[in-house]
């Protein structure tokens, strides 16, 4: 297995020599690289720790417990610090393994070693807050964007009450929650709004950085749940799931074929397929405004970040059982949890990768 799981120095590598990030790249450095120590004090116990998004956060969670109870002596944790941090430290050395939602560069793959592998599917759903309105929302791409670049400002707006002409909307001001610099669920956001929108592809964006020009942020996707749930007239994102265990109303979003589609496991299955089909091995495909009536237009691989050189054959032998248990056995959790399982053709696709990076 070809993974590197060494850890080294935070000032090490050149792209982390800039002085403005050399303080928070320590401080998490520290954060991860204390988690591994700690964690692994037994001789004979691996700890294989992963840092990144939060918005597969809590099947992360649920993986650590299932894979724990396999064998006492080896062990998985993850750290939720946001995707580009993820990337970073993993880039950087720190931890066996990133996740998250945006797509490496070029840069990243080529000078710094790193391939992403698809782990699971996600959904990255518009949320909102209206008081007395009990049907579901239907919005555009375009309405969205519209409502993001803070051009719609009640939600009695026109753009929207056309979409809508069944539903009675409020005269109430639009409170726009969206996310901090680094995060996943900002660059399948924007990914989407940018295809849908010329005007938002030209002032913000395919980014996990965008400069929102309206809304307050919040910082994780539990707190985008909590914020837009306790303020009406609110809309905001988050992974599907979020939504769904916090029982806050999700828009049914319009697709490239025109439907309005809510989010759901088989919604987001389609996009995947609309994708994959019928090679099923992109692993850094964009699923998002793909092809299929049923396909909900927002949908996104959330990846694994690893490096292609290894050090450790000892750590790169626990990280490739782990890899195949997640291929495995570990998909179940997937919808247990409220995320979307892979398909068997990419699964099948995916387990060849993993073998060949161990060869």
């Amino acid at each position: 297995m070809k993974v590197m799981t060494e850890f080294s120095a935070p000032n090490s590598p050149q792209r982390y020599s800039h002085r403005r990030r050399g303080s928070h790249i320590w401080r998490t450095t520290v954060l991860v690289l204390g988690l591994c120590c700690s964690l692994a004090e037994a001789q004979d116990t691996v700890v294989l720790v992963g840092s990144g998004s939060s918005v597969p956060g809590p099947l992360y969670t649920r993986w650590a417990q299932e894979y724990g109870k396999r064998n006492p002596h080896i062990q998985m944790r993850y750290v939720p610090l946001g995707t580009s941090e993820g990337i970073k430290q993993i880039a950087h050395g720190s931890g066996d393994f990133g996740a998250g939602e945006v797509l490496l560069s070029s840069k990243e793959r080529a000078d710094e070693g790193l391939i992403e592998l698809p782990a699971v599917l996600i959904a990255i759903v518009p949320i909102y807050n209206l008081p007395g309105v009990r049907q579901d929302l239907r919005l555009s791409g375009e309405v969205l964007a519209s409502i993001f670049l803070g051009e719609l400002k009640t939600w009695n707006a026109s753009p929207i009450a056309k979409l809508n002409p069944d539903i009675t909307l409020p005269n109430i001001p639009i409170q726009v929650v969206n996310r901090p610099p680094g995060k996943g669920s900002n660059y399948v956001f924007t990914d989407f709004l940018s295809k849908t929108s010329s005007k938002f592809r030209a002032q913000v964006g395919v980014t996990p950085s965008p400069s929102w020009p309206v809304g307050t942020a919040a910082e994780r996707s539990s707190d985008m749940a909590d914020k837009v749930k306790g303020q009406p007239g609110s809309i905001g994102f988050v992974e599907l799931q979020y939504a769904v265990k916090n029982n806050i109303s999700q828009v049914a979003v319009q697709n490239s074929a025109g439907k309005f589609v809510k989010a759901s496991s088989q919604s987001i299955a389609a996009a995947c397929q609309a994708a994959e089909e019928p090679r099923w091995n992109n692993f850094s495909a964009s699923l998002t405004n793909t092809t299929g009536a049923d396909s909900f237009p927002i949908a996104s691989f959330t990846w694994i970040y690893l490096r292609t050189k290894s050090t450790d054959s000892a750590r790169a032998a626990q990280l490739d059982d782990f890899l195949r248990w997640v291929y495995g056995d570990g998909q179940q959790f997937a919808n247990q949890e409220g995320y979307t399982e892979l398909p068997s053709p990419l699964l099948a696709a995916l387990k060849k990768k993993v073998k060949a990076l161990r060869e």
